[in-house]
């Protein structure tokens, strides 16, 4: 599965779905954002049957982003069952990320 992009629209009934999504909220303006980028494309690619990755660009959803309290981007939220189970701001490593997701998984 692909990292997909959600809107205000999406958020919702996506996170809801009962299934273990990490989102990430970012801008295309975002240097650090840039960077974040292929580490998840490489986390998708390693651990994509357990967790669906999704981003929310704050600047074309920023709704979604307020109603989760983004105040800093790159923002990394977990989700559970329609639940956020934990947050990480800024630039992650892919064992960090990875050690991260296995908690719930």
């Amino acid at each position: 599965m692909a990292i997909i992009q959600l809107n205000d629209q999406e958020f919702q009934s996506t996170i809801e779905t009962g299934k273990l999504i990490l989102v990430d909220f970012t801008a295309n303006w975002c240097q650090p954002c840039r960077l974040l980028a292929p580490i998840l494309e490489d986390l998708e690619g390693q651990m994509g049957e357990q967790v669906m990755i999704a981003k929310v660009d704050v600047d074309e959803s920023p709704e979604s982003a307020q109603k989760c309290g983004v105040m800093s981007i790159p923002t990394l939220k977990l989700y559970k069952d329609g639940k956020e189970v934990g947050t990480k701001h800024g630039v992650q490593k892919i064992d960090a990320l990875k050690e991260w997701i296995s908690k719930y998984s």
